[in-house]
């Protein structure tokens, strides 16, 4: 059994290291084929990265080489990360940092379209591809995100806003030295980013799930709930239709994990009534898997 764990630990580090180095090695191509080309600035430690470089080119004709900066910006995020959320955790998400700092110093720039219109969406989505690849195997391709993940987590900030904030004034100093279409562009790119992230991550949405199913089921279809460690509420109704005793179930889960849930609900009860709806926002005490 220990050998057989084991074998399935390593596969999973396997699968885990892969992705990360798919998803820094597509992150360093969208760098050097369209952040660069388009002179943009995105979001978070990479965009200061982008605006050092561009400061000691343009002020000092100096070209810096992208890793040292980017490794260096990372270390305190990285430290607070280690500290708050888990060593596992940080540990990957360092490797992520490594390689897509050492990919962007490797891969050659690629010119692919000239039309900065065309740069600043399909590098959006680009990105936002690449960090849902680290998103998939619960890292993180850090800088921001380390310090959004830890305030989130532990001491419940919504770290987010802060963070948005704090690319506000990085765009404002780009557009500042640089010019203001400059700036306005990369806003454009780090919308059509967070757009993809959101639409395929589905651990960042909640859905509701409000079930009508008889007394004697109910307790079979609670138990699948408490399966995925969320709980629920039961409501005593009585079904208008026909008049007899019913129980409604109200629960918010995970959004990856309605459709296998759905499947076991009516497996325990055939006849039960799901209703889905998406959930914007939950305040209170909500199961987090670890991501550790």
């Amino acid at each position: 059994m220990t050998t057989t764990n084991q074998k399935i630990q390593k596969k999973e580090v396997g699968i885990r290291v892969l992705m990360i180095a798919l998803s820094s090695l597509i992150a360093a191509v969208n760098f050097k084929t369209f952040v660069s080309a388009g002179d943009l600035f995105p979001g978070g430690f990479t965009g200061v990265t982008r605006l050092i470089q561009r400061c000691a080119i343009e002020f000092y004709g100096v070209e810096l080489p992208f890793a040292p900066i980017n490794l260096a910006l990372n270390a305190v995020p990285a430290f607070i990360s280690f500290k708050l959320v888990g060593k596992r955790f940080t540990l990957y998400s360092c490797l992520t940092i490594l390689f897509t700092s050492i990919f962007t110093d490797l891969v050659p720039s690629l010119e692919i379209t000239e039309d900065i219109l065309l740069i600043c969406i399909f590098g959006g989505i680009i990105s936002g591809f690449a960090g849902f690849l680290c998103l998939r195997v619960r890292v993180t391709s850090g800088g921001t995100d380390f310090i959004a993940i830890a305030l989130s987590e532990r001491k419940n900030v919504d770290a987010w806003t802060y963070i948005f904030c704090g690319n506000v004034v990085l765009l404002a100093i780009a557009g500042y030295l640089f010019g203001w279409d400059r700036a306005l562009y990369s806003m454009l790119y780090q919308y059509a980013c967070t757009q993809v992230i959101k639409m395929l991550d589905p651990d960042g949405r909640r859905a509701t799930l409000m079930i009508v199913t008889g007394r004697e089921a109910a307790g079979g279809v609670c138990a699948q709930i408490q399966e995925t460690q969320h709980t629920a509420t039961l409501i005593e109704g009585v079904g208008l239709y026909n008049g007899d005793p019913c129980v409604m179930i109200y629960s918010v889960v995970n959004d990856s994990e309605v459709r296998s849930l759905a499947r076991k609900i009516r497996q325990s009860d055939p006849k039960a009534f799901v209703n889905v709806l998406r959930t914007e926002r939950v305040v209170g005490k909500f199961y987090r898997r670890p991501r550790d």
